[in-house]
């Protein structure tokens, strides 16, 4: 990974049900934080694994090709029949996101916990 810096640093933990969570810590800016993110969610789906909340708490800062990514996510899980949803954005991050109109087609939540998909199960019976 020569010449390839991260800004970010992402960890798993999965929920009941199966959905995942990647925590997200640092900036995430275009180039190898973009590339990192959707490989994870690749990785995911791949693996069946298409309800996921980015957990955006430890995140400072984004830049436009992250949000960019972040569609591209969102994409990429509905296609494959499920959801993204973001949660635990500071203000900063909250802001780049609105400011884009991406809070229109994205679940944003305050904590992990009221991101869960318990809403969508319940929906389904």
């Amino acid at each position: 990974m020569i010449g390839k810096m991260r800004t970010v640093r992402i960890a798993h933990r999965q929920l009941e049900r199966g959905v995942e969570v990647l925590e997200m810590k640092g900036s995430i800016h275009g180039g190898p934080d973009c590339e990192w993110v959707e490989e994870e969610v690749a990785a995911l789906i791949q693996e069946g694994k298409t309800r996921v909340i980015f957990d955006l708490a430890g995140v400072t800062h984004i830049d436009s090709a992250a949000i960019a990514s972040i569609v591209r996510c969102l994409s990429r899980l509905r296609h494959a029949h499920g959801d993204l949803r973001l949660a635990g954005a500071s203000r900063m991050v909250e802001g780049a996101l609105k400011i884009t109109r991406l809070d229109r087609i994205i679940g944003m939540y305050p904590t992990v916990a009221s991101a869960d998909f318990l809403s969508f199960d319940a929906s389904a019976t």
